[in-house]
């Protein structure tokens, strides 16, 4: 474990590319160092079905010849290729055309301290300890009364991270670990089979929920879909259950992404400064929260992280923007570059959260008379660029406030508009994935069902 949170070689790799790059007749350069290193074990019926290992580190360089770059990529570790590498990537850039905003970020925006994230575990659990949570959560989920079957239970750990060295002086270096389990249990028998999940992901391992719960929960969950009942075509409301909440927030993400504004593909890009949401309603991007699943103290071009409410007050505040995006738009960059060793810098979001309500889920619920409750969707039937909302769905429908009968093939549908105008959020908001948010209700949805 030592050998791969020391990340001194990788940067000193970076800079050779960086300056070989320089001397081959690029301008500017950057070069990024990608480390990935994962085990996995898969269990089904009390077998180990699957073992997995894979470990790499990649390396990108990125050029530019005034406003023309290019990208190349090598898992050359040895560094033997990096001038015939940097020669051919600035002879590509030069062929390309130009864009003039293209470039590095501004140096007064590098991040010049790292925060302290606490994103390390230091002790990897080796394969037995592994097969034995996946194994532990098989069985408690095969222990659930009415589980007839184990769609199969999963536990893996790793490590990820990047560098990242720029011809303008940036050397950074950011590392994450990562465990998780996961359990799939199926319920029922014949074509009246149903099947559920459960899972949890942490950076450190004393975070997660137990291999047991996680089983245990599947299968509850798995049990309470059996004999799903239709519906009729209705409008009624409709309330989120916290594992498919998230998804809300995640289709604002991407409407505000600021390359789709950019491309004016997005149905907000005239909504800048406009309340979108009810009043009270926030929606935070949080780059620096210790712990967090997506956390990193700088983006892929080395500007500083940075907490920032996307809503604030149900106002839309700032789009997500990358330097190129935000010399697009006439703005400044808010720190949100991705980027793989293969592509140019674009834009997305770090960990998300909606800011929870005062009401519990249950009082969300309790004036309904006739709703749905969402626990699963599938299916990605939303139109950014008009804003046009419907996914599959099943869960669980609502009658004078209370979880009745269970309901599964039904479509939801409405328009982004009008679903963001009219959510409330409950109180029991938990940072289980990267974008979360707390039991949402919406008002008014269309539910089509036979």
């Amino acid at each position: 474990m030592p050998a791969l949170l020391d990340q001194s070689a990788l940067i000193d790799l970076a800079d050779r590319l960086v300056g070989a790059a320089r001397r081959a007749g690029a301008d500017q350069a950057d070069a990024l160092a990608v480390r990935s290193v994962s085990l996995s074990v898969d269990v089904r019926d009390g077998a180990v079905e699957e073992s997995q290992r894979s470990e790499g580190d990649d390396l990108g360089l990125r050029v530019l010849v005034g406003h023309r770059q290019a990208v190349v990529s090598t898992n050359d570790l040895k560094g033997e290729s990096f001038d015939a590498l940097a020669e051919r990537a600035v002879a590509m850039a030069r062929a390309a055309p130009e864009d003039r905003f293209a470039g590095l970020a501004d140096a007064a925006l590098l991040a010049r301290t790292l925060p302290a994230l606490d994103l390390i575990d230091p002790d990897m659990p080796e394969v037995d300890v592994l097969e034995k949570r996946a194994r532990e959560a098989e069985e408690a989920g095969l222990a659930v009364k009415g589980v007839t079957k184990s769609g199969g239970a999963s536990a893996s750990a790793g490590v990820g991270g990047m560098v990242l060295v720029t011809s303008h002086g940036f050397h950074g270096a950011t590392l994450a670990s990562h465990h998780a389990i996961a359990m799939t249990a199926i319920a029922g028998d014949g074509t009246g089979m149903e099947r559920d999940y459960d899972f949890t992901s942490t950076l450190h391992a004393a975070d997660m929920e137990s291999a047991a719960t996680i089983g245990q929960r599947a299968g509850e969950r798995a049990v309470k879909r059996l004999n799903p009942r239709k519906v009729t075509t209705r409008r009624v409301p409709i309330v989120y259950d916290t594992r498919v909440a998230g998804s809300l927030v995640g289709h604002l993400a991407s409407a505000i992404n600021g390359a789709s504004i950019a491309r004016k593909t997005s149905f907000l890009r005239e909504k800048l400064g406009q309340k979108i949401f009810a009043a009270g309603i926030d929606i935070i991007d949080d780059p620096l929260r210790p712990r967090g699943l997506r956390s990193r103290p700088f983006d892929a071009e080395g500007v500083a992280g940075q907490k920032r409410k996307l809503i604030e007050d149900g106002v839309l505040k700032t789009w997500l923007l990358d330097c190129a995006t935000a010399r697009e738009l006439e703005l400044a960059t808010t720190g949100h570059a991705q980027r793989g060793v293969s592509s140019t810098p674009s834009p997305g979001a770090s960990n998300l959260h909606m800011a929870p309500g005062d009401k519990t889920p249950d009082q969300l619920i309790a004036d309904i008379e006739d709703g749905f409750f969402v626990t699963d969707m599938i299916g990605m039937g939303v139109n950014l660029v008009t804003g046009d909302y419907s996914r599959g769905a099943s869960g669980f429908w609502i009658e004078n406030g209370e979880c009745t009968f269970p309901v599964s093939e039904v479509t939801i549908a409405g328009h982004l508009f009008d679903i963001f105008a009219s959510i409330t959020p409950a109180n029991n908001l938990s940072f289980r994935y990267g974008t979360n948010a707390p039991t949402l209700r919406v008002e008014g949805m269309t539910v089509a069902g036979h």
